[in-house]
């Protein structure tokens, strides 16, 4: 009998095997700890998988079940036309073309060219797959530069201002956008809503079917307050007197309601060509800022333009009247500081409508920071009077990227300057020099409060939407004698050439001192006098006396206006 590796023996009536001797290897049971390892393991990974199974399932199934709805179908924007703007009298300052461009496909992601209608008209009807023509809307503008700075320009909308408030509503990356001017101040009004078509598409993004669509909301028209022939006729006088180079504003309002009938800014541009990258860099590297809209965000000094409200500010306290008498020598000294007059023999004894008719600044030395005896304003009421016409603020005028100007105090310059105010400063404040800014807008809007008697108005420029910030802002009885010496300063003063229009004219030159560099030239008034229908300011950037320049371009306006060339 073979030998066995196992003898068997009985033990109790059961058996069990003995390892036999030749044995020379051992299987060793599996461990107990070992097999719950394995089994937990493998709970483990069932139960990530099952997890996956169940996020993908639901949590996430809708967003994977658009994906695939994705691959079978295309979105297509359908452009809603942009709102066309009006002048006063209806006609068309822009219009909406259309461009035709190229565009590859399936992927319909790369526009190719701007391509020209007749090859696009061919495009559509070949039925081709390859290529497609995708419409895109031009804004094209038909003022001329006249319109440049108040119209403005659209273009592709940027990342920023698509996550923006406004870029998230109706947008993407492929839109236009209003970039400045009132395209971009009315941008919700002008832009409408977009429309969208959903077509389905075989697994090789050909068209198949189109299945529904979203309506499109062309933009609303507007219309304004300007009138067109106006604003090119400012431009013509400006470019005129002013040269072709010259930098500077014309405001043009009407006194009795604040609406803007004319605002043009120097240098101007086409915005036309503002979608020429090269174009766009020359202009934005241009030393003398042309993209800069100087009518409303220029800030100058003042000069004499400013001596009317300080005049009525004196009123008001009660410091001065039409009786009361300056001597004018030439200019005033304290201590070794000299503060001199324009004319230096002076003028002689002078009331307040002479000082307004031939710009005195002894006068306004006297009223605004006091001399011998003599009590002025002070600077505190200085500053009271200018901020109640609206300097130092916005005037809220319906354009973008206006400016606040600047108004300064003792308070301002002791922080700013660690300085004190000193006697000079309210003297140089009282005849617009010094650190007050404004802008062209400001003027005007201040003019046409002491025209209009005494109302300051938001300036609007969409028709009919105007606003009174505030009412009664001097007596009467003030503004009737300032508007007096108004318009002294055209029968005998610095404005003469006026007085031959064949209207009744009332205003104040300015030329405001600026270091290193010719004076500024200013003209603010209004027409006809003592109710007028129409405030003029007119700044020249370097453009010398006030009493030249500037007063030639308001003539040729008036001219104009009251059909008197």
């Amino acid at each position: 009998m073979a030998s066995s590796n196992f003898s068997q023996k009985e033990t109790e009536g059961d058996y069990f095997y003995e390892e036999s001797e030749a044995t020379d290897f051992l299987i060793p049971p599996i461990e107990r700890g070992r097999v719950n390892l394995f089994f937990v393991l493998v709970f483990l990974i069932s139960l990530f998988f099952l997890g996956k199974v169940f996020y993908l399932q639901f949590p996430k199934g809708s967003y994977y079940k658009e994906v695939a709805e994705g691959n079978r179908l295309r979105i297509e924007k359908i452009r809603a036309n942009r709102g066309l703007i009006y002048d006063a009298n209806g006609k068309s300052l822009v219009k909406n073309r259309t461009e035709f461009y190229s565009v590859k496909m399936p992927e319909e992601k790369i526009i190719d060219k701007r391509i020209p209608y007749e090859e696009a008209l061919k495009m559509m009807t070949s039925g081709s797959k390859e290529v497609k023509v995708r419409i895109e809307p031009k804004r094209e503008y038909l003022g001329g530069e006249a319109f440049s700075h108040l119209l403005g320009f659209c273009g592709k909308i940027s990342k920023e201002e698509l996550s923006s408030n406004l870029g998230k509503e109706n947008y993407d990356l492929t839109d236009s956008i209003g970039k400045d001017g009132l395209e971009l101040y009315y941008e919700k009004i002008l832009k409408g809503k977009d429309g969208k078509q959903k077509i389905e598409v075989d697994p090789k993004g050909n068209e198949k079917k189109i299945l529904n669509e979203e309506p499109t909301y062309d933009g609303k028209d507007i219309i304004l307050s300007i009138d067109l022939d106006l604003q090119k006729k400012a431009e013509e006088a400006f470019r005129r007197y002013a040269g072709k180079n010259a930098k500077g504003a014309v405001v043009i309002m009407d006194p009795r309601n604040g609406q803007v009938l004319s605002l043009l800014s120097f240098p101007t541009y086409d915005n036309n060509s503002l979608n020429n990258e090269q174009f766009w860099q020359k202009l934005s590297t241009d030393k003398n800022s042309p993209l800069i809209n100087r009518a409303i965000a220029g800030l100058y000094p003042s000069g004499s333009i400013i001596k009317p409200v300080i005049a009525l500010g004196a009123l008001e306290e009660g410091l001065i009247d039409n009786e009361t008498t300056v001597l004018s020598t030439g200019g005033i000294k304290i201590g070794k500081w000299f503060f001199p007059d324009w004319k230096p023999s002076g003028h002689g004894r002078v009331n307040l409508v002479d000082a307004l008719s031939w710009s005195i600044n002894t006068f306004f030395y006297y009223i605004g920071g006091g001399y011998e005896g003599f009590e002025g304003l002070g600077p505190e009421k200085i500053n009271f009077y200018l901020k109640s016409v609206g300097l130092g603020e916005k005037t809220g005028i319906d354009l973008p990227n206006e400016k606040a100007g600047f108004v300064p105090s003792k308070e301002w310059k002791e922080k700013t300057r660690n300085e004190p105010w000193y006697i000079g400063d309210t003297y140089n404040l009282s005849i617009g020099q010094g650190d007050l800014l404004v802008t062209p807008l400001q003027v005007a809007n201040y003019t046409a409060a002491i025209a209009n008697g005494g109302t300051l108005f938001e300036p609007s420029i969409l028709k009919d939407s105007s606003k009174i910030i505030k009412e009664k802002i001097f007596k009467k009885e003030n503004i009737d004698l300032v508007k007096l010496g108004l318009r002294a300063v055209v029968t005998r003063g610095s404005a003469q050439s006026l007085s031959s229009l064949g209207i009744s004219v009332a205003g104040k030159t300015g030329t405001a001192q600026v270091e290193g560099a010719s004076p500024h030239a200013w003209f603010t008034g209004f027409a006809p006098y003592p109710n007028p229908q129409i405030v003029i300011t007119v700044l020249i950037e370097n453009g010398g006396k006030g009493s030249n320049l500037a007063v030639k371009i308001t003539k040729e306006i008036l001219q104009y206006y009251f059909n008197l060339l």
